[in-house]
C-alpha cells in the first residue's frame, strides 16, 4: 500500500540527518529536525520534496498494477460467477466466436466496431438455488435498459456456447424493478417551499438527492433504506427525511410481467439488477 508523502519524505530526512558525513558538512545537531534546519525554499527541502512525491506516485503505480494483475487473474478464474460477469460484458454483437473456444477474432476490425458491438454494459452474476444468474443491461440514452429480443437471442448463443457443461443458469434480462417511494419531509420553511423547491435555486433538491443515490447504486447492487435516509438527509432544506412507505416491483423471471408491489423493509437487491422511479408524486413535505 502506498505510504503517504509526508511519510517517504520523513523517512529520507531521518537517513540524510543520521548520515555522519552530512552532519560534519551541514553542522546539524544532534536530533535536530530537518524543517528547523533548512527553510521551505531550500535546495534540499524542495529536492526531498520532489523525490517523495515521485515515490508517492511509483507506490501507487505498483498498487495499481497489482490491483489489475488481480483482477485479470480473479476474471479468468473459470467456473466463477467473475469469469461468467467478464465472458458476458465481452459478448459482441454480429461477431462469429473462434471455432471452438470462447474468443472473438477481431483482425480487420476497428476498434469503434469492436467497441460499438460490446452491447452488454452492465453484468452481475450470482448464484441462486442451485444455478446462476446472470444479470445483464445495456444504455439507451444514457439510461440502462434491456437489450433487444434479437440481441437477447444471439447473447443466448454465446452463453450456451462458453457456458460450462452442466452448468444450469438463467439470462436476467428485464425491464427495471420499480421503486414506490412513500416519503414524508419535514423541511426548513426559510430553504424549501410546500412543494420542495429550493427557494433560492429553484430545483428540488430531495428528488436531486434521491437520483444521485440511484446512480451511486452499482448494478445489482443492495438498496439499504439507512443508507437512502443518509442521502436524503443531506439533501438541501431537509430537517428530518421519514419513509411512510417503501416498495418495489419485479418482473416475473417465468411471465415477463410486473409482479405485485412488495414491501421493502430494510434493503433489497433489485431482480433485474437496477431500478426506476417513475414520478415522486408521494413525497409531501411538512414543517
Amino acid at each position: 500500500m502506498a505510504r503517504a508523502t509526508t511519510v517517504i519524505k520523513q523517512e529520507i530526512t531521518s537517513s540524510f540527518m543520521s548520515n555522519a558525513i552530512i552532519q560534519d558538512a551541514y553542522g546539524f545537531t544532534d536530533g535536530a529536525l530537518f524543517e528547523s534546519e533548512f527553510s521551505k525554499v531550500s535546495i534540499e527541502n524542495i529536492l526531498f520534496d520532489i523525490v517523495s512525491f515521485s515515490l508517492f506516485i511509483i507506490e501507487n503505480l505498483f498498487d495499481t498494477h497489482k490491483k489489475e494483475v488481480d483482477d485479470i487473474i480473479e476474471a479468468k478464474m473459470p467456473h466463477r460467477p467473475s469469469w461468467y460477469r467478464t465472458k458476458a460484458k465481452s459478448f459482441q454483437y454480429g461477431f462469429a466466436l473462434i471455432t471452438d473456444t470462447d474468443n472473438y477474432d477481431n483482425t480487420g476490425y476497428t476498434d469503434d466496431q469492436v467497441l460499438n458491438s460490446k452491447i452488454i454494459k452492465y453484468a452481475a452474476v450470482t448464484p441462486s438455488a442451485g444455478q446462476i444468474l446472470i444479470k445483464i443491461a445495456t444504455e439507451a440514452a444514457g439510461v440502462l435498459a434491456p437489450i433487444t429480443p434479437e440481441q437477447k437471442a444471439s447473447f443466448d448463443a454465446y452463453i450456451l456456447e462458453i457456458a460450462d457443461c452442466g452448468v444450469k443458469y438463467i439470462v436476467v434480462n428485464h425491464l427495471p424493478d420499480i421503486l414506490l417511494l412513500n416519503l414524508q419531509i419535514f423541511r426548513d420553511p426559510l430553504v424549501l417551499d410546500s412543494t420542495g423547491m429550493s427557494i433560492l435555486n429553484g430545483n428540488y433538491p430531495v428528488q436531486d438527492a434521491i437520483n444521485e443515490y440511484m446512480k451511486e447504486l452499482p448494478f445489482n447492487g443492495e438498496l439499504v433504506l439507512a443508507h437512502f435516509i443518509d442521502k436524503l438527509q443531506k439533501a438541501e432544506g431537509v430537517v428530518i427525511p421519514h419513509i411512510i412507505n417503501a416498495e418495489s416491483q419485479a418482473i416475473d423471471i417465468n411471465t415477463n410481467e410486473y409482479l405485485d408491489a412488495e414491501p421493502i423493509n430494510v434493503k433489497t437487491v433489485p431482480v433485474s439488477g437496477y431500478f426506476t422511479i417513475p414520478n415522486f408524486d408521494n413525497v409531501s413535505y411538512v414543517v
